[in-house]
């Protein structure tokens, strides 16, 4: 499964993606995320249906101090990614 996850709110300078990193190494997902220039976090998930499932979920709340306001989803075709990366 891969899904593309943008989270809009207040979601930078929080960590958000450091600890997107790691709870994705921890359940053994791929992909990356990033800040956007829009304000945004946007992360690629790859991986089984349950751990990318996690990931999307900890999208929408976010580490401590995240504000996570509105998160679009869009499914995509697997890429066959490995590691976890942040980007930018």
């Amino acid at each position: 499964m891969r899904k593309r996850v943008k989270a809009h709110g207040n979601v930078q300078g929080v960590f958000f993606r450091d600890t997107a990193r790691r709870r994705a190494r921890e359940v053994g997902v791929a992909g990356w995320v990033r800040n956007c220039s829009d304000g945004s976090v946007e992360a690629v998930f790859e991986g089984d249906d349950e751990a990318v499932r996690r990931m999307v979920q900890f999208m929408h709340e976010g580490p401590r101090g995240a504000d996570v306001e509105r998160v679009d989803e869009v499914d995509e075709e697997p890429e066959g990614l490995g590691g976890f990366e942040v980007l930018g």
